[in-house]
């Protein structure tokens, strides 16, 4: 079965408070892209990338694209207005039956096995959403303010790579964007198809902002010895 990862690089980094798009950042020496890349690669010999980034970095991405010994499984498209959008742009290269990784390219410390277990449980259930548990005590605000406290145990912390089988996540795509699409384990709920979690990485990461790119770094260091 062919494989696809959708990697989402489109973001602007506001938060980082640089005039570098967070995915372009140096971290230990590279771009924070470089290592989700340099991760999906090495995963799978057959596995396709498809690169989504602002159409104003697409020279910046192919240029670091080119420095990989897999460049050739490797193809870009610009973002669009909203992370919707920009998933749906990277899908049209998405052809015939396949599973499809959607990752944002920030999380740069997803771990191979991961990965590995998300393609397999896809293929058997259709769907593989990352998740980890919350380790800080959790409440609800209400629209005036008042609050009460939800069992954290019940909560769940979204990741990415959201892993699907392509008949279920190209038909999803197909739908008009909504406010409510935060992730697409959403579109495809939306869409009518229950989604199947799987445990997540505590380091797997969503570096946005400076003191993220402070954590990565030092567990790239301990990750390389």
């Amino acid at each position: 079965m062919k494989k696809y990862a959708i990697i989402v690089a489109g973001g602007a980094g506001s938060r980082m408070g640089t005039p570098v798009p967070k995915q372009f950042l140096p971290l230990n020496g590279r771009p924070v892209l470089w290592y989700t890349l340099d991760t999906f690669l090495g995963v799978f010999p057959d596995l396709e990338i498809i690169l989504v980034v602002p159409a104003s970095h697409v020279e910046v991405a192919r240029a670091l694209a080119s420095g990989f010994a897999g460049a050739g499984r490797i193809r870009l498209v610009s973002g669009g207005n909203t992370r919707f959008h920009s998933v749906r742009n990277g899908l049209e290269l998405a052809v015939g039956e396949s599973v499809i990784f959607v990752h944002d390219g920030v999380r740069c410390l997803v771990s191979r096995e991961l990965i590995q277990r998300c393609y397999e449980q896809a293929v058997r259930l259709g769907s593989a959403i990352p998740v980890t548990g919350s380790g800080d005590s959790v409440r609800l605000v209400g629209e005036e303010g008042s609050s009460k406290p939800i069992d954290r145990d019940r909560i769940k912390l979204v990741q990415t790579p959201q892993t699907f089988r392509s008949d279920i996540l190209l038909e999803a795509y197909k739908t008009d964007h909504q406010e409510a699409f935060t992730d697409d384990a959403t579109v495809v709920e939306v869409a009518g198809h229950a989604v199947h979690l799987i445990e997540g990485e505590v380091n797997n990461i969503k570096i946005t902002t400076p003191a993220d790119l402070v954590i990565a770094g030092q567990l790239l260091a301990e990750r390389m010895g």
